[in-house]
């Protein structure tokens, strides 16, 4: 059976006509130009599949249209009709194990990155069961946004690069104020807590963007409201964020905290409220767990709250001293903090 195709509305190809042979190098012609050759030609009821290598990047890909250079019409693949190439066989074949190599290699490194991905999902999914309130409607979360848009082309687009959890809600509304409450949360956020009614974008219609607070919808960090249909499915969505180990910015709760008051002896001074753990009868441990992480171990139980708020992420099996142990995961850049909220400088030394 003959199957013929539109070539953007100018001509037409007869696919049971063979184009092109074994090892001849073709083509991209439009947006970019890349070169290819052809290893392999296959056929089925649909006609001829020419199976090419790209000289550059040694990526596999297919095409069934290969048109004469000289009949060039819009974006597509073709073949110099006046000046026709070929490459060797000992030349592609070279060039097919090389690519081998490389779709290899580039599956090992997929499957290794899965892998890790998991790892992060674990400890994300075991912190949002253990902290994701009972009565939570909703999640405020900050992405941000890097713009894939085109001017020249009139494509409009935007990747998210990253995402941070920055409180719960027990209701669904999109309310900007408490949107705005939350930025505070993180650096990346801390300036849409200033009330700026062009950071309101109201686009809850067909193709809009939705309720969000920030600059624009393609570029920078914005804040959103995902709200939680069903608890399972929640987790498991934001369990890579929970997980990583910038992920969570939520302040504690002030009953999380305890108060302390100055004297006021100095008229210049006021009211300061400061977390502090006396750790006189806790036993804690921080560990350098990887270039970026470290780990606290010990008797955490009574302070988990406060860890959690501090952007810790609960791992219970963690490896230590060869051993599976219960600990928290935090960033570095966590641990004169964390040293310094926990007493640790004074009390602990031996124990780092």
């Amino acid at each position: 059976m003959t199957k013929l195709y539109s070539l953007f509305g100018g001509t037409t190809t007869d696919t049971e006509v063979k184009s092109v042979e074994v090892n001849q190098i073709i083509q991209m012609e439009g947006y970019s130009y890349s070169r290819d050759v052809v290893h392999k030609i296959t056929h089925n009821q649909f006609g001829y599949h020419y199976h090419l290598i790209n000289l550059r990047t040694l990526d596999f890909h297919q095409s069934e249209i290969i048109k004469p250079l000289s009949q060039k019409f819009g974006i597509g693949m073709y073949y110099d009709d006046k000046n026709i190439e070929f490459m060797t066989e000992e030349e592609v074949a070279e060039l097919y194990a090389k690519a081998q190599a490389k779709r290899v290699d580039e599956m090992e490194q997929q499957r290794a990155e899965e892998k890790r991905r998991e790892e992060v999902r674990v400890v994300g999914r075991e912190w949002l069961r253990n902290n994701l309130p009972a009565d939570a409607k909703a999640i405020i979360v900050g992405r941000l946004k890097q713009d894939e848009s085109d001017s020249q082309t009139d494509y409009f687009a935007s990747s998210t690069v990253s995402n941070v959890i920055l409180g719960f809600s027990k209701h669904t509304r999109d309310i900007f104020s408490e949107m705005r409450k939350h930025a505070s949360n993180f650096e990346g956020t801390a300036y849409l807590a200033e009330y700026n009614e062009d950071y309101e974008h109201r686009e809850k219609y067909s193709m809009g963007a939705g309720y969000y607070l920030g600059e624009s919808k393609y570029r920078g960090w914005i804040i959103e409201k995902e709200p939680i249909y069903n608890r399972e499915r929640a987790i498991e969505e934001f369990a890579y964020t929970a997980g990583s180990p910038d992920g969570i910015h939520i302040k504690p709760n002030k009953t999380e905290k305890n108060i302390n008051k100055t004297d006021n002896t100095n008229p210049n001074d006021s009211e300061q409220e400061s977390i502090q753990i006396q750790s006189e009868n806790l036993q804690f441990e921080i560990v350098d767990y990887s270039e970026k992480a470290i780990t606290l171990f010990g008797d955490t139980k009574p302070i988990k709250n406060l860890l959690s708020a501090m952007g810790g992420k609960f791992n219970p099996r963690l490896t230590h001293n060869n051993e599976k142990k219960a600990g928290w995961i935090f960033s570095k850049t966590k641990r004169e903090e964390l040293e310094g909220v926990l007493n640790l400088n004074n009390n602990n030394n031996n124990n780092k």
